[in-house]
């Protein structure tokens, strides 16, 4: 493996938006045929993580091949911070390569967390990039480190870089080894490969709880979790990559193609649809944005309120406010100016600075709420503490009445798959009833979209949808695997 210098830098700190779920991770993956292209791998890669920036802002990757040797980039920060001018130039000429962009699920949030993961082995070397979280990748660190692997992060990812690298030695090929590797992993992951002689192996597992499609053009193929990176990069979405399907992409071709497992049900985590994924995309044939549309006119009919505006909160919020004023007539309108200079992480040094990050990043539109009666429209709540400032805020503009209402159920149960809660505890809904958190945050009223509405809001997804931090009713049984074969 060749590496290149890495920057310092400094952890950020989620302020405004620590009230909210977070997006896992964003996977890319391309492979080009035409020669003439082979320097633009480093910078497709990074124009798709560009694209998917909102599904995580700790840390971004890039590692591509060239020789038989890999050569990887990653820091912490966002991507345009990690892949300078400078160091994109430094990346040699190179037909295949994978991106990362990340949050983090499991493990810390340092420069050994952040991915790809460049693993090297008796015949060669690796690069995996992974969006999801395995449950047992305890006990399958276990079982790898009688067999001298070394592990110097604490991520989840690693462990799995270091099981295909394992099962790819002992089956001769990169394709069996994924496949034997996946096999053993229990929990989410959509997973995209590369090869130090430039072959690209992408898998999604057997659930499909992660999102991951697959885009074509005249040069090549990619693999994205997202379609918006296909088009942000000129590829044409063709298809989504299938629960328990394995691909292998070579020279910019589709190479093979199968079903590796099949489990008893298909559950696409449907936060993808209420917040995680950006709307122009397209996930399971299901519209981001026309399902958010779904989810706000649904929310109309269960919790008509009478009001003179409707106002969703930047961003997260729009689309599903736009749907409740189209079911109930009311008016639409803007209720906050946002602060487009500022991300969604970024540093404050002291406490009190923190405490205001709202604010900053949303202002209040006075002129446009004071003597109103606001129906607010937003994704989620998870804590309570954000959604308290942002209605406060909204009194203090002069808004007559606030009537809070919210494109999914009470969040009360911990999830086990990628998102970032992980004790109940933190969760208000499952302290409190719903006129409790009415009264905790200072709405007027307060009203959550019913599991029965939410499906039907997405019911032109392929898959089932996974709601499981709704319910408790999870896809896969929370337990380790009761037996790893780790043969010598």
């Amino acid at each position: 493996m060749r590496n290149l210098s890495l920057l310092t830098g400094q952890a950020p700190i989620n302020a405004p938006d620590s009230d909210k779920l977070h997006e896992e991770c964003a996977v890319f993956g391309v492979s080009i045929s035409n020669t003439t292209d082979y320097a633009e791998a480093a910078g497709i890669t990074y124009n798709a993580l560009l694209a998917m920036q909102h599904r995580g802002q700790e840390g971004a990757g890039i590692a591509t091949c060239s020789g038989n040797a890999i050569t990887c980039h990653k820091n912490v920060g966002l991507v345009d911070d990690v892949f300078t001018s400078e160091v994109l130039m430094g990346y040699p000429k190179s037909k295949a390569g994978v991106g990362h962009a990340r949050y983090s699920t499991t493990g810390s949030n340092t420069t050994q967390n952040v991915q790809p993961f460049v693993t090297e082995f008796l015949t060669g070397r690796i690069a995996t990039v992974h969006n999801g979280n395995v449950t047992n990748a305890r006990e399958i660190k276990e079982k790898l480190e009688p067999f001298g692997l070394d592990f110097s992060a604490t991520s989840d990812s690693e462990v799995i870089s270091s099981l295909i690298a394992y099962k790819t030695l002992k089956a001769g090929n990169l394709l069996d080894g994924a496949k034997a590797a996946a096999k053993l992993l229990v929990g989410a992951f959509s997973l995209v490969i590369l090869s130090g002689d430039g072959k690209i192996v992408a898998l999604r597992d057997p659930n499909g709880y992660r999102p991951l499609c697959i885009g074509e053009n005249e040069t090549g193929m990619a693999v994205a979790s997202e379609t918006c990176a296909l088009d942000s990069c000129g590829f044409r979405f063709v298809r989504d990559v299938k629960p328990g399907e394995i691909l292998l992409i070579e020279n910019g071709r589709i190479r093979h193609s199968e079903i590796y497992s099949i489990a008893p049900r298909k559950s696409l985590c449907v936060f993808e649809y209420i917040y995680f994924a950006r709307p122009d995309s397209v996930i399971d044939d299901l519209s981001v944005y026309e399902a958010r549309l779904n989810m706000g006119r649904m929310l109309a009919k269960e919790h008509p309120v009478d009001a003179d505006l409707v106002c969703g909160v930047p961003n997260s919020g729009l689309e599903a406010a736009m749907g409740y004023a189209r079911e109930s007539g009311i008016r639409y309108g803007l209720a906050f100016v946002k602060n487009n200079y500022i991300g969604r992480s970024f540093i404050f040094p002291t406490q009190a600075q923190r405490e205001n990050a709202v604010r900053l990043k949303l202002n209040p539109l006075a002129a446009s709420v004071k003597g109103k009666r606001i129906v607010l429209v937003d994704d989620s709540i998870v804590r309570g503490t954000t959604c308290a400032k942002t209605i406060a805020s909204l009194r203090s503009a002069g808004a007559k009445e606030i009537h809070m209402r919210i494109s999914s159920p009470p969040f009360v149960h911990t999830c086990y798959f990628g998102t970032d809660i992980g004790s109940e505890k933190n969760l208000i809904a499952n302290r409190l009833s719903i006129e409790e958190i009415r009264r905790k945050i200072g709405a007027d009223s307060l009203g959550y979209i019913s599991v029965d509405g939410l499906m039907e809001a997405c019911q032109g997804s392929a898959l089932e949808l996974c709601t499981g931090c709704f319910t408790g009713d999870y896809a896969t049984k929370i337990q380790a695997a009761d037996k790893l074969e780790m043969e010598q």
